[in-house]
C-alpha cells in the first residue's frame, strides 16, 4: 500500500526521493517523509502527500537517504504517524511498507526494557528492534531482527555510522534500481524509470546492503545472485502528455491497450492447463474480480467451462478448492488476498495462472503460468486500462478456447473503444452530479460490466452508486427509487432484451430518471430514458468493452464536474498489498 524509496550515490539524496515518492503516490498519499545521512540523521515529515511539499524537505542535505508515501493502517494521518520513524537514541531510521502483525507483543516487551514511542503505528518498533541489535553493523543489526517480526514487510533503514542503505522485504514488493555510481531502492519500477531501467527484483527473505558502486543481497548468511533486469518502459510512459489527468490519458491510451493485450495471447502461447481443465476458480479483488465474473459468463456460454469467481479476501476461508484451475488476477501482481488464493491452490496442487501488469512481481513467482497484460504503467488510483488489458486477455482466452471463433471481432476491438471516446456525455453527467445516489443496472454479462461502472463512479466522485442484476432490484432496492435517484443501464438487443425494457419501464413508472446505453436505432428505448448514450456495435464482446470504456468517462467527467481528486481519491491506493 505504502510506497517507500531509498537513494545513495553521488546526488543530494533529498530531491530525488521527493521526486521518486511523487511518482509513487498512487500507493498512499496521507502524509509522506524523507531522511538523510550527512552529520547524522535529518528528518523531515508532514501529513498531507508530496505534490503539497514545502521547501524545507528538498533542503535536507546528504548523499543518501530513504523516503515513504503512506496510506495509514496503524494510526491515525499526522505528522508523528508519518514515516521514516527512529529509534530512542536518534541514529538509526526506517521506513515501511507492510503490516508487523505482532507489532503490541514487541512493542510492550521494547517499551518494558525502557524504550520511548512516539506514534501510534506499528513500524515503529522496528527501529527499536534495531537499536537494541545494533553493534556497530547495520546488516547484521536488521539479519537478528527480521526473524521478530511477523506479518509482511518492505524495509529500508540508514544509520548515522553506516555509509549505506539496509533493505530486507518478506510479503512487500521491494526492487532495487542499478545506476552508474548509485543505486535506489523502491516500492516498485515507476519510480526509477527517470534514473535508470535496470532493475532487481528483490525476493522473500532477502536482505540487501546498498552502497553507491556496489550491493549485496543475503538469504541469512548465504550471498544470492539475482539477475539484473532491464526495463523496457520510458519515462515518458509514467508523464500525463498534456492530459488533465492521468486517469483521462489511460482512458485514451485504451484502444492502443486492448490491442497489445489481445495479440499477446497466441494459441502457443495460451498457458496449457486450459487445454484439459474441466472447471476454473478465478480470484480477484476490486475492478480484477469484475473482470472475472464477466470471463465466467462468456467462457461458461461458449466453453461449457463451469467457472466459480471469488473474492480473495474471503477465499482463505473457503476451505475446500474447487476446479481443475485456479486464475489469480491482479494489476499489480502484489495484491496480498489474490497471492494467498495462489498459494492456497500451491498447497492443495491446483494449477495456478496469474493475469497481471507487472512482469517478475510476487504472483508471477509463485503461479504455475504468467499471462502479462501488456497494460504499461498505470498511475491513477483507478483502473482503467489494465481493466480493458483484463478484458482482452480474458476474452481471447474464450476465443481461443472456442477455436478462434471471434479473430475479426476481437481485431475491430481497439477501432471500436476510439469511436466511442468521441461521444458527449454532458447531458448524463449532468444528472450524475445531481445525485446522491445512482444505481447501475445491467442483465447478464452486463451486470458485472455495471459493478465496474459503479465502482469507478463511487472511487473517484464520492457519490454512493450500487450495481444490481436488473431483475434484483425489485426485490428490495425499489424502495429507494425516486426523482431523485437515477439509474445508469445497459439494454441492448439480445436474448435479455424485452424483460430488461420491462425492467426499466418498472423503474420509470416510479419517476426515476434513467441514462441507458443502448442500441442507436433504439425508438421504444429512446422514447422511453431520459437520456439515451449510443452503440453502434452489435456484437457482445465489443458491447463489453465499448459501455466499459463509455462508463469510465462518466465516472470521470462526474468527478471533474465536482471538483474532485481524480488521480487520488481519498482514503484509497492502487496496490493493496495488505490482507
Amino acid at each position: 500500500m505504502c510506497g517507500i524509496v531509498g537513494y545513495i550515490g553521488y546526488r543530494q539524496a533529498a530531491p530525488v526521493l521527493l521526486d521518486c515518492l511523487k511518482q509513487l503516490e498512487y500507493r498512499g498519499y496521507d502524509s509522506y517523509g524523507v531522511a538523510t545521512r550527512s552529520d547524522g540523521i535529518s528528518i523531515y515529515k508532514k501529513k498531507g502527500n508530496v505534490s503539497n511539499i514545502l521547501p524545507d524537505a528538498s533542503a535536507l542535505q546528504g548523499i543518501c537517504g530513504i523516503g515513504h508515501t503512506r496510506w495509514a493502517t496503524h494510526g491515525i494521518p499526522s505528522d508523528i504517524n508519518a514515516h521514516p520513524h527512529l529509534d530512542c537514541k536518534g541514529r538509526i531510521v526506517v521506513v515501511h511498507n507492510g503490516i508487523i502483525e505482532n507489532y503490541a507483543v514487541l512493542k510492550r516487551d521494547l517499551i518494558s526494557r525502557g524504550h520511548t514511542f512516539r506514534s501510534e503505528t506499528d513500524t515503529e518498533v522496528i527501529p527499536h528492534l534495531l537499536e537494541d541489535a545494533y553493534e556497530g553493523n547495520l546488516l547484521e543489526a536488521m539479519s537478528r531482527i527480521v526473524e521478530k517480526l511477523e506479518g509482511s514487510y518492505a524495509i529500508l533503514a540508514i544509520s548515522e555510522d553506516d555509509n549505506c542503505i539496509v533493505a530486507a522485504r518478506n510479503q512487500s514488493p521491494l526492487v532495487l534500481g542499478i545506476g552508474d555510481n548509485e543505486l535506489f531502492a523502491a516500492s516498485d519500477i515507476t519510480p526509477l524509470l527517470e534514473y535508470t531501467n535496470r532493475v532487481i527484483y528483490l525476493e522473500d527473505g532477502d536482505i540487501a546492503e546498498i552502497h553507491p558502486d556496489t550491493h549485496m543481497i543475503y538469504q541469512g548468511s548465504i550471498i544470492q545472485d539475482r539477475q539484473v533486469q532491464e526495463i523496457q518502459w520510458t519515462p515518458d510512459t509514467v508523464q500525463k502528455g498534456g492530459f488533465a489527468h492521468f486517469m483521462l490519458k489511460e482512458i485514451y491510451e485504451q484502444p492502443d491497450v486492448i490491442n497489445r493485450a489481445i495479440h499477446s495471447l497466441t494459441p502457443q502461447s495460451l498457458p496449457s492447463f486450459f487445454r484439459d481443465t474441466r472447471s476454473i476458480t478465478v480470484v480477484a479483488c476490486g475492478s480484477s474480480y469484475h473482470a472475472g465474473f464477466i470471463f465466467r459468463y462468456l467462457i461458461e456460454s461458449t466453453c461449457g467451462i463451469p467457472v466459480r469467481v471469488e473474492l480473495g479476501s474471503e477465499y482463505k476461508y473457503n476451505s475446500i478448492p474447487f476446479g481443475d484451475l485456479i486464475i489469480g488476477i491482479s494489476q499489480s501482481g502484489e495484491t496480498a488476498d489474490t497471492l494467498s488464493a495462489i498459494k492456497k491452490g500451491n498447497c492443495n496442487n491446483v494449477p495456478t495462472i496469474a493475469i497481471t501488469n507487472v512482469l517478475n512481481s510476487t504472483i508471477t513467482r509463485h503461479a504455475d503460468a504468467t499471462i502479462l497484460m501488456q497494460a504499461g504503467p498505470e498511475i491513477s488510483v483507478a483502473a482503467t486500462k489494465s481493466f480493458i488489458a483484463q478484458l482482452g486477455i480474458l476474452l481471447q482466452v474464450v476465443n481461443l478456447l472456442s477455436g478462434n471463433a471471434c479473430d475479426a471481432i476481437l481485431s475491430h476491438a481497439g477501432f471500436a473503444i476510439k469511436k466511442v471516446l468521441q461521444l458527449e456525455l454532458g447531458e448524463a453527467v449532468h444528472l450524475c452530479s445531481s445525485a446522491n445516489h445512482i444505481f447501475f443496472v445491467g442483465r447478464g454479462s452486463f451486470y458485472p460490466v455495471m459493478m465496474e461502472g459503479a465502482l469507478k463512479m463511487k472511487e473517484i466522485s464520492y457519490i454512493h452508486a450500487e450495481a444490481y442484476a436488473a431483475g434484483e432490484i425489485k426485490h428490495g432496492p425499489f424502495s429507494l427509487l425516486s426523482s431523485e435517484t437515477p439509474v445508469v443501464a445497459i439494454c441492448m438487443p439480445g436474448p435479455a432484451y424485452a424483460v430488461m425494457l420491462g425492467n426499466l419501464k418498472e423503474m420509470k413508472a416510479r419517476g426515476t430518471p434513467i441514462i441507458a446505453i443502448g442500441s442507436k436505432d433504439d425508438t421504444e428505448l429512446y422514447e422511453l430514458v431520459d437520456v439515451l448514450i449510443p452503440l453502434e456495435v452489435e456484437h457482445l464482446y465489443l458491447q463489453i468493452l465499448t459501455s466499459t470504456v463509455i462508463l469510465q468517462l462518466l465516472a470521470y467527467h462526474t468527478a471533474t464536474n465536482l471538483g474532485r481528486e481524480i488521480d487520488k481519491p481519498r482514503n484509497l491506493a492502487k496496490s493493496v498489498t495488505v490482507e
